[in-house]
Formats: structure tokens, C-alpha cells, sequence
């Protein structure tokens, strides 16, 4: 840690104080780790694209999720798998807004994300009713999202990528992931807390512009990313991370995620960004009995 990220990390965070975040108008409470149910509306998404392309799908997986037990529904309209382009803004927007309004229309009281890196569509989003803007980039594929995010109410998922979702899987490269990461959320909280920013949310990134070995050693070192103060995510549901050590397709992976998923738990995460939510929650459940014997 450079002695200009302990000058602000030192003070402490509103996270670190009270283990909940501020999600506009709402408080997530994560005193407990929390659960965010992936909602894709896309055709191209890698494991759930095309399922849920209709309102009548979108709101009956909705509500499947929420009464799993999510804790916010994290909404897509861009794919992001290696590999792709994903499309436009415009095309980007015609399929999140609507997805977004109609999750608030049914299920008012929802915790909603919105997952994208273009501050256009975030703030269209978040004026749809999202409390949350999830960016892959981390405010580098876009450099009006750090203006928008300094603004805005919503909490902010800072994400860590190398490359973009076109590259970031061509020969990814490292000295030290650990450490590059670390440097990259110091980079970005350095700026994003300076302007004002707190209710912020760290992710590493797993699978994005890393191979198995890095995956591994950001998920070994995971705890220490809580050095920042900030509530952190992990996300591997279904990635390749399982499937090419497992050798199998992510439709047979829900095992190895939730045992990733129990480990990320262990390493500090708060929260699991994941595709199956019941069996997230489960996860959750017996990893807090374990804490009661454990704490």
C-alpha cells in the first residue's frame, strides 16, 4: 500500500464503519454477505443468453430470484463474454431500459443494478430506477461514467479489466495480478474518493483479461483487497475458471461455482454475483452457521 492510498484508506470508510452501503435511496445491509442474481436480457450472453428476451420471462425470473433470496438483481443488456463487441449504445439501451422499468413495476421494492460501462446508459438506468451501476470497466471504457458516478446516488461497482471484452482474453499478461490489481483499485478509489465517492463496490474481475492461473491467485488473495475499506464482489458463476479445470460446460458448473463461491466467502467477499441464487444462498447460510462457531 503507497503512502498516498493509506492517507485516505487510514480514515476509514462509511463501509468499514457500518458494514452497510448506500444504493440511492436504499440501504443494503451487509453486515451479511448478500446474494446478486444475474438477469441477462441479451441473446448472446455465454451461459443464459436468449432465455430472457420477453417481459413475461423477464419478470417471472425476476421474481424466481428475488424469492431465492436475492438481494439485488443485477440487470444486463450488453454482452460482455470473450470475445464480442456486444453492440451499440442505442441497441444497449433498448433492451435494458425497458427490462429495468418493468422489474420495478412488478417488484417495486427490488434492489436493481444495472450492469454497463457507458455512462449514457447509466444514467438512463438510473432514472429507470436502478441503485446500482455495475461497470466492467471500472471508469476506463468510458470517460464520462467518473462524472456521472460523482453525481449520481447510485452505488458503484468498480471493476477491474484488462483489455476490453473484444481482447481481454488474447495472451492476458501479468507481473503480479495481485498486485496490478491492487495498483488499478488504488488508481481509481484515489480519484472516485477525492470527488466525493464512497458507496463504491470492488471486483476483481475474474475472467476478465485473466487466465486460470491469475483467476486462482486473485480468489487465494482475495481478503486482500478488504484493505480498501470497500465492500467487495466476486464473480464466478459458471466461468471458465470451473469449467476449463472441471473440463465441462458451464450448463454442468453450478458445483464448482458454489465451491468457488464458499471459498470467495471465506476469503472476505460480501457479495456473490451469481446465476443460481438458491443455491448461493445456501452457501451463505452454512458459511454464516460456520461463523457462529467461528467468528
Amino acid at each position: 500500500m503507497t503512502a498516498t492510498h493509506a492517507a485516505w484508506a487510514d480514515k476509514g470508510t462509511y463501509f468499514s464503519q457500518t458494514r452497510s452501503i448506500r444504493c440511492g435511496g436504499l440501504v443494503l445491509d451487509l453486515s451479511k454477505p448478500v446474494v446478486m442474481g444475474i438477469l441477462n436480457v441479451t441473446s448472446d450472453s455465454f451461459f443464459d443468453g436468449g432465455k430472457y428476451l420477453i417481459p413475461s420471462q423477464i419478470s417471472d425470473r425476476a421474481g424466481e430470484m428475488l424469492q431465492a433470496g436475492a438481494a439485488i438483481l443485477d440487470i444486463g443488456a450488453l454482452s460482455t463474454r470473450p470475445g464480442t463487441y456486444g453492440g451499440t449504445a442505442g441497441e444497449e439501451t433498448d433492451r435494458l431500459i425497458p427490462a429495468i422499468e418493468l422489474v420495478r413495476r412488478h417488484f417495486p421494492e427490488a434492489m436493481i443494478s444495472a450492469d454497463t460501462y457507458r455512462a449514457s446508459v447509466a444514467k438512463l438506468a438510473v432514472d429507470a430506477g436502478a441503485v446500482i451501476v455495475n461497470d466492467i470497466s471500472g471508469g476506463t471504457m468510458d470517460e464520462n461514467m467518473y462524472g456521472f458516478m460523482l453525481t449520481s446516488e447510485a452505488a458503484y461497482v468498480l471493476m477491474h479489466i484488462q483489455g476490453t471484452p473484444a481482447t481481454m482474453q488474447r495472451m492476458p499478461e501479468y507481473t503480479n495480478v495481485v498486485a496490478e490489481v491492487k495498483s488499478f483499485f488504488e488508481k481509481q478509489l484515489q480519484s472516485f474518493v477525492a470527488g466525493g465517492k464512497q458507496n463504491i463496490i470492488l471486483d476483481p474481475g475474474f475472467g476478465f483479461g485473466k487466465d486460470v492461473q491469475h483467476n486462482y491467485q486473485l480468489l487465494a488473495c482475495f481478503a486482500d483487497f478488504a484493505a480498501f475499506g470497500f465492500p467487495l464482489l466476486a464473480g464466478v458463476s459458471r466461468k471458465s475458471m470451473i469449467n476449463k479445470v472441471l473440463q465441462i460446460k458451464p450448463s454442468q458448473a453450478l458445483n464448482g461455482t458454489t465451491v468457488l463461491n464458499t471459498i470467495a466467502l471465506m476469503n472476505g467477499a460480501n457479495i456473490l454475483r451469481v446465476h443460481d441464487v438458491k443455491e448461493a444462498v445456501e452457501a451463505v447460510k452454512l458459511f454464516g452457521a460456520l461463523q457462529e462457531y467461528n467468528p
